[in-house]
C-alpha cells in the first residue's frame, strides 16, 4: 500500500485540478465533493459501489442544478417530493446509489440526513444498499436489477405524455409536463428489456425522455471491450432516438450542458447522451478500473482521492464545506419556486376545470371513482351463456373502463387472444397520446417494467396482458411490481393445459405456484364470471398490491352457487354436501377444474354416498388473510380433502391431504383429451377422492388436522 501524499502533494493535485478544469472553483468542489462523500458513504459500509458515483459525480451535479444556475433546471422538491409534475429522476444503474443519497442530502430531503449516509446499508436506514422507492422519499422505483430503471423511465413518459393530452389545457398548456432523466450504464444497456423498452420509446417519440449514459467502458469483469463492442450510438439512432456525445465531463460540463439543452429542445424523441466518463475519477490506483466498482476504496486510497480533487480535505470524512451546501440550498429552493407556482397555477386550474381537476386528484390519489364496480357482470345460472373465462375478463375489463379512465395499458402483441381491447379507448400512439390502449409489441419484459413505471409515475392503473407462460419472460419486472408496492394489473390468458395444441412449450405448469410463492403478489384463478368480478374488484381496490388475472382459453362450465361476494373472500363453498354434519370429502379447485370438481361430487353422493364439499379457491393470498374461524368453516382441514388444479402440486399441501395436479410438462392435443389424460377429467377426481376416503378409513378414520399447527413470526424488530 502507497503512503499518504504528504500536504504539499494534496496542494499540487488539486491546484492542477482546477487549472485544467474549464468551469468555476465552485462547481468543480461541489462535483468533488459528491465524489468524496459517495466514497465515504461505501468505505464506512464496508460494502457498496465507489466507482460509478465517483464518475458520474458531473451528471449528478448538473442534474440536482437550476437552470438559473447553468443546470438542467429539474424540477423537484424537497419539501414535497410526491408533487405531481415534478420531473422524475431515475438511476437505472441502482448500485450507484450512494450517488443518488448524496443529492438528495445535498437538497435537503430529510430521509437522506448525514446521519443516513453514514448508515448506507445498514438494517432500518433510509439509504439501502439499492434504491427502495418504499424506504426513500425523492426514489421513484427500485432499481439495481439493471435495466428495470431505464424501462419504468419509459412509462413514466408515456404516462406522463398521456396525463397532459387529457387534462393540459389551451389555457393551462402544462398542468401535466414532466420530464424523465435517468442515468444507466453499460450493464443496464446489455440487459435485453433495455433494448425492448427503449425500441417502444423510439416508436411513441418520447420526447420527454432523457437519459444519460454512463459510458464508463468498464464492467464487474473487466473493460467492456471483453463482452460489448457494438456501436451504441447507431443502436439508438436506430430505435429513433437522438443520440449526443460528450466526450469529456471531467474538466468542464460545457460539453454536457450543451447537450441537456438540446434534448430538452427535442420533443419528438428521446435523446440518449453518451457521456465518456471515468469509473472512480480521482482514485491514483483505481480510476478507470473493474476494482473501484464493488468494494470500498480502503482508507488510505480515499485519502489519495480527496488530495487530488479540488476543494475536500484528505483528513475529513462526511464533510461538505458551507460554500457547496449554499449552492445546493439555493438550487433546491429554485425547485420548491416552480413547485408553488405550479401550485398556484393549478388552484387557477381548479375554478376554471373543476372537473377535470377533481379527476387528476382522485387519479392521484388512487382513489376509486364510488361507482366503479356497478357495471361488473352477474352471471344468472341457467341463462347466461357458458363461456372461456378470458372472455368474462374482456367483460369485466370493459365494465370498470368506463369508470376507471386511469386504466390504462394493453397486450404483449395478443389482444385478441388475451381479449384485452377496451371498447373506444383509442391507442396511445405518437400522434395520439391522449389514448389509453398501448401497443406494446412482443415485448414482455418491458412492458411489466413499463406498467411499473406508469405506476410510479402516479395519476394512472396500468394493466398488461399475455399468455400465462410468457408471465416468465416478465418474472423479473413482476418481482419489482411486488417490492415496489405498485398495483399493476397483469392478465395472463392460456393458463394450463387446456390451451391445448400449442402444446407444452406454451402450457403453463410452475407458473401459478412460482407467482404464488412470491409476497405481495394475488394470484387470482376465476372458475366463472360472478368469480372474474371479484378478481377485478380485488385486484382495482389493492392498489399496493399486484394481481394476476389467470384466464382459461376454453369454456368453463356454470356453477350454479358462485358468487361475487363469496369469492371475494378468496375461498368459498361453490357447492355444499349434503345433509347434516362434516363432510366426508372436500374437493377444493380453482379455474377450469371447478366445474369438473361439481360433477364428481354429485357422483360421489349419487354413486357412494360419499358427502361431498366443493370449494372454490379463486385467490389463496385473499383466503389465507380471513379469519381462522371463516377458514375452518371452507376448510375443516380435519376432513379427507383433495386439490385439484392443473399446475404444480406444490404449494397445495397446506390445503389438502392429497393433490391431483401437474407433475410433469404438458403435450400437444386437443384440451379435452388432455385434461383426460392427465386426470382433470370428472372420472379421475371421483376415483382418486373415493380413494382419499377410503385410505384415511383403513387408518381407523385417523385423518391429520390441516389446520392444527401453530404460525410462527420470525421476522423480528420493526419493518418498513
Amino acid at each position: 500500500m502507497s503512503e499518504p501524499p504528504t500536504k504539499r502533494s494534496h496542494t499540487d493535485h488539486q491546484a492542477a485540478q482546477l487549472a485544467a478544469y474549464k468551469g468555476t472553483p465552485l462547481e468543480l468542489k461541489c462535483v468533488n465533493t459528491i465524489r468524496a462523500l459517495s466514497a465515504d458513504m461505501v468505505q464506512k459500509a464496508n460494502s457498496g459501489h465507489p466507482g460509478a458515483p465517483m464518475g458520474c459525480a458531473p451528471m449528478a451535479h448538473l442534474l440536482w442544478s437550476a437552470a438559473s444556475s447553468g443546470g438542467a433546471g429539474r424540477n423537484h422538491s424537497a419539501k414535497s417530493p410526491g408533487w405531481w409534475n415534478r420531473d422524475r429522476f431515475v438511476l437505472s444503474n441502482g448500485h450507484a446509489c450512494a450517488l443518488q443519497y448524496v443529492m438528495l442530502n445535498l437538497s435537503g430531503y430529510e430521509d437522506c440526513s448525514m446521519d443516513q449516509l453514514k448508515s448506507f446499508r445498514q438494517v432500518g436506514s433510509t439509504t439501502p444498499g439499492h434504491p427502495e422507492n418504499f424506504m426513500t422519499k425523492g426514489i421513484e422505483v427500485c432499481t439495481g436489477p439493471l435495466g428495470q430503471g431505464i424501462s419504468n423511465a419509459v412509462g413514466m413518459a408515456i404516462a406522463a405524455k398521456h396525463l397532459g393530452a387529457n387534462y393540459n389545457t389551451p389555457d393551462f398548456p402544462s398542468v401535466i409536463s414532466s420530464t424523465t432523466y435517468v442515468i444507466c450504464g453499460d450493464g443496464c444497456l446489455q440487459e435485453g428489456i433495455t433494448g425492448e423498452a427503449s425500441s417502444l420509446a423510439g416508436h411513441l417519440g418520447l420526447g420527454n425522455l432523457i437519459v444519460l449514459y454512463d459510458d464508463n467502458n468498464i464492467t464487474i469483469d473487466g473493460a467492456t471491450d471483453i463482452s460489448f463492442t457494438e456501436d451504441v450510438k447507431m443502436r439508438y439512432e436506430a430505435y429513433g432516438w437522438q443520440v449526443l456525445v460528450v466526450e469529456d465531463v471531467a474538466n468542464g460540463l460545457d460539453a454536457l450542458r450543451a447537450a441537456i439543452e438540446e434534448a430538452k429542445k427535442t420533443t419528438d424523441k428521446p435523446t440518449l447522451i453518451k457521456t465518456r466518463t471515468a469509473i472512480g475519477f480521482g482514485s491514483p490506483n483505481k480510476a478507470g478500473k473493474a476494482s473501484s466498482h464493488g468494494a470500498p476504496l480502503g482508507p488510505a486510497e480515499i485519502e489519495a482521492v480527496k488530495s487530488n480533487l479540488y476543494g475536500c480535505d484528505p483528513e475529513k470524512s462526511f464533510f461538505v464545506d458551507d460554500d457547496v451546501a449554499a449552492y445546493y440550498k439555493e438550487q433546491s429552493e429554485e425547485g420548491d419556486k416552480a413547485r408553488v407556482a405550479w401550485e398556484a397555477d393549478f388552484a387557477k386550474y381548479k375554478v376554471a376545470h373543476p372537473d377535470k381537476a377533481t379527476e387528476l386528484t382522485r387519479r392521484f390519489n388512487n382513489e376509486l371513482a364510488a361507482d366503479v364496480f356497478d357495471d361488473l357482470p352477474t352471471f344468472v345460472y341457467g341463462k347466461d351463456k357458458a363461456n372461456a373465462t378470458r372472455k368474462f375478463s374482456e367483460a369485466c375489463i370493459n365494465a370498470v373502463a368506463r369508470k376507471t379512465p386511469e386504466l390504462m395499458g394493453g397486450s404483449a402483441d395478443l389482444t385478441g387472444s388475451n381479449c384485452t381491447n377496451i371498447v373506444g379507448a383509442g391507442d396511445f400512439q405518437k400522434a395520439t397520446p391522449e389514448g389509453r390502449m398501448v401497443r406494446f409489441g412482443v415485448r414482455e419484459h418491458a412492458m411489466a417494467a413499463i406498467c411499473n413505471g406508469m405506476f410510479a409515475h402516479g395519476g394512472v392503473r396500468p394493466f398488461c396482458a399475455t399468455f400465462l407462460q410468457f408471465a416468465g419472460y416478465a418474472l423479473g419486472a413482476m418481482r419489482c411490481s411486488a417490492l415496489s408496492n405498485f398495483g399493476v394489473i397483469y392478465i395472463m390468458t392460456h393458463d394450463s393445459i387446456g390451451l391445448g395444441e400449442d402444446g407444452p412449450t406454451h402450457q403453463p405448469v410452475e407458473m401459478l405456484e412460482s407467482l404464488r410463492a412470491m409476497p405481495n403478489m394475488n394470484v387470482c384463478r376465476a372458475a366463472d364470471a360472478n368469480e372474474m368480478a371479484a378478481c377485478y374488484q380485488i385486484a382495482l381496490n389493492c392498489a399496493n398490491t399486484p394481481t394476476v388475472i389467470c384466464c382459461t382459453r376454453g369454456t368453463v362450465k356454470p356453477l350454479e352457487h358462485s358468487t361475487r361476494e363469496k369469492a371475494m373472500k378468496g375461498g368459498y363453498i361453490v357447492l355444499p354436501e349434503e345433509g347434516e354434519g362434516a363432510p366426508d370429502l372436500v374437493l377444493v379447485a380453482t379455474g377450469s377444474e371447478v366445474g369438473p370438481c361439481v360433477e364428481a361430487a354429485k357422483a360421489l353422493q349419487s354413486d357412494h354416498s360419499i358427502r361431498t364439499r366443493v370449494v372454490s379457491m379463486p385467490c389463496q393470498d385473499i383466503y389465507v388473510a380471513q379469519s381462522q374461524e371463516y377458514q375452518r368453516s371452507v376448510l375443516p382441514g380435519n376432513v379427507p380433502t383433495l386439490s385439484v388444479e392443473a399446475s404444480s402440486e406444490h404449494g397445495w399441501h397446506r390445503f389438502s391431504h392429497a393433490q391431483i395436479g401437474m407433475t410433469r410438462f404438458g403435450m400437444s392435443g386437443p384440451a379435452d383429451q388432455l385434461f383426460e389424460k392427465f386426470g382433470f377429467g370428472v372420472e379421475n377426481v371421483a376415483s382418486k377422492g373415493k380413494q382419499l376416503v377410503e385410505f384415511y378409513k383403513n387408518l381407523d378414520g385417523n385423518v391429520p388436522d390441516l389446520n392444527a399447527r401453530p404460525i410462527f413470526v420470525n421476522f423480528t424488530g420493526p419493518a418498513h
